[in-house]
This record gives structure tokens, sequence and C-alpha cells, in this order.
């Protein structure tokens, strides 16, 4: 990846929203709403950010869920879209 976050960021790869159930039943409302659910794909050094010391939770490869509203969209490829984002936006990690 030819991207790295400063600060407290972190880049996120948002995962795709299931079109179909288990079972095979077409949800057909899923493309309208982006999920909320990414992939973090880099992660800020941390440290003194506006005066406070911050400690990096994230790493590469967790599956998080976000903010509906939080940060910077952006287009690296033709086809791949990344997300950068305070880690303060993160509000949980997927286990």
């Amino acid at each position: 990846m030819r991207l790295q976050p400063l600060g407290d960021r972190v880049v996120l790869k948002q995962l795709t929203a299931e079109a179909t159930t288990k079972s095979g039943i077409v949800l057909p409302g899923q493309e309208k709403e982006k999920p909320q659910q990414a992939e973090v794909v880099a992660v800020g050094p941390g440290g003194m950010v506006d005066g406070k010391e911050i400690a990096m939770c994230v790493k590469v490869g967790d599956k998080v869920i976000y903010s509906k509203y939080a940060g910077t969209e952006i287009k690296l490829d033709e086809d791949e879209n990344y997300i950068i984002v305070k880690q303060s936006d993160i509000l949980a990690i997927l286990q």
C-alpha cells in the first residue's frame, strides 16, 4: 500500500454488504446503505496528538465497526476505495 496514515489516523477498507442471507434469500435494500464494517489496512504511529498521548489500539487486519459519518473517503485505484478515520471514530473491534 502506498498510503501511510499520520498521528492517530487509521486507513480502513470497507467490507461489502451481504446481498443474500445464508439460506439464499435476496435482500434488495442492502446496496443502498454502506456497511459500517471495515478491515484495517494501515495504522498511524500514535504518539502526541493535540497535546495528549495516544496509544494505538487497533492493528492491521482487525475487523472494526466505525461511526456512520466518520472519516474521509479516498480512491487510490480504479476499484479500491479506502476511508481514513481517527482512532476515536472506531467504535468496536469485531472478534
